[in-house]
């Protein structure tokens, strides 16, 4: 069984990921970070983001994997280092190829295989999981997002201002919901939820109640 997650940065849709797969016994993909990945090695190598091909070169030279809540690039733990303003704002350039999302989607419907998984992105129940079984679309105010990545930041003492931070969530909405290829929107049948107001316990009490009635609804 495959139920996604979509969202913009920020609506808080890694954390539901995570916390909805441990109450229904999935396993969580994290697809976010596999895109993170891709812009951490390319920033380690000082190639320009924007320079497709150098990009889709070093997307075939890496190794990305996933070990409990790490997360191993070459065999180093990133899992940090692909959280910082820099990796968040190359990621959403390197996800334009269509190249790089081609790969990376392959990948991801891979880990799907034989398992019941909980998957979150910006395209997995549009175009990743298609026929996935339930998805939701998380959604935030921006203000609030920005408060939320702010939070973040100052939890690993990085030095960026609340409105530096509004300003990228901006920019990548607008390169997400107008790219070409898989542009950031709900599916028609996902669930949409806006969570701005919600603790991550009421979210996560919504997204596993539709899960389980339609759960029981298929039986």
């Amino acid at each position: 069984m495959i139920v996604t997650i979509d969202g913009p940065a920020g609506s808080g849709k890694s954390t539901a990921a995570r916390g909805l797969s441990q109450r229904l016994g999935f396993e969580f993909l994290d697809t976010g970070a596999m895109y993170r990945c891709v812009a951490l090695a390319v920033l380690q190598r000082d190639i320009d983001p924007a320079d497709e091909q150098a990009v889709v070169d070093v997307s075939r030279q890496i190794r990305i994997s996933f070990s409990e809540s790490h997360v191993i690039l070459d065999g180093a733990d990133v899992t940090q280092a692909i959280r910082t303003a820099a990796v968040t704002d190359a990621a959403s350039q390197v996800a334009q190829y269509p190249a790089i999302r081609e790969a990376l989607v392959h990948l991801q419907r891979q880990a799907a295989e034989g398992v019941d998984i909980v998957s979150e992105g910006r395209d997995q129940g549009t175009v990743v999981f298609p026929d996935a079984f339930c998805k939701f679309f998380l959604i935030a105010d921006p203000e609030e997002r920005a408060r939320r990545r702010y939070d973040e930041m100052q939890a690993q003492d990085k030095k960026i201002t609340l409105e530096e931070i509004l300003q990228q969530i901006y920019q990548r909405d607008q390169r997400d919901e107008s790219r070409t290829v898989a542009p950031l929107k709900p599916a028609d049948d996902a669930v949409e939820i806006n969570t701005s107001c919600l603790t991550i316990d009421e979210v996560l009490d919504q997204l596993e109640q539709t899960v389980r009635d339609r759960q029981a609804a298929a039986e």
